[in-house]
């Protein structure tokens, strides 16, 4: 192990290259004020997505109902900026409306500063077997959002207007 873990060293290196580190500086400044922001609206999304009557459940440490929520109170100042939430309908409908978003970029990754979206059961646990996706709560209805940094109000409209149309 310790020879491959020379070898892969030397070819890919130990540290960043000096543009990678320039970056890490740069971003690393205003980490705390990206963050805020991320989980500020994240906990308004997740309090807006509880109450819309086409989404049947959603998922957040932040909301007081989460079974988790005294737990992440105790570990962290913030909740992040990942909400989850189940639309009322089948994966046909999670399409339907991932296609109708405006703000919200449908991808896997958990993003940067924009806002994302994803349906799980078809991206990032495609490959995962429908009996396990479904033993560890990921069903076809389940959406997966990275709330960016974006103005509030426009998440929230752009959520509403994909959650409505018909």
């Amino acid at each position: 192990l310790g020879k491959q873990l020379h070898l892969l060293r030397s070819a890919s290196g130990g540290v960043l290259g000096p543009f990678d580190s320039y970056l890490v500086l740069r971003g690393i400044k205003t980490l705390a004020l990206r963050m805020e922001r991320h989980c500020a609206n994240a906990l308004a999304v997740a309090q807006f997505l509880a109450k819309h009557p086409n989404v049947s459940r959603v998922y957040y440490p932040g909301l007081p109902a989460h079974p988790q929520n005294a737990l992440a109170k105790k570990q962290m100042p913030g909740f992040g900026g990942v909400v989850c939430f189940e639309i009322r309908g089948d994966a046909t409908a999670v399409g339907a409306f991932l296609n109708r978003l405006q703000v919200f970029t449908v991808a896997e990754s958990l993003g940067a500063v924009e806002s994302l979206a994803g349906q799980p059961a078809t991206m990032s646990h495609s490959s995962v077997p429908a009996e396990e996706r479904r033993t560890i709560g990921i069903s076809e209805s389940l959406v997966r959002l990275y709330v960016g940094i974006e103005g509030l109000q426009d998440l929230i409209a752009d959520l509403d207007q994909a959650l409505r149309a018909p």
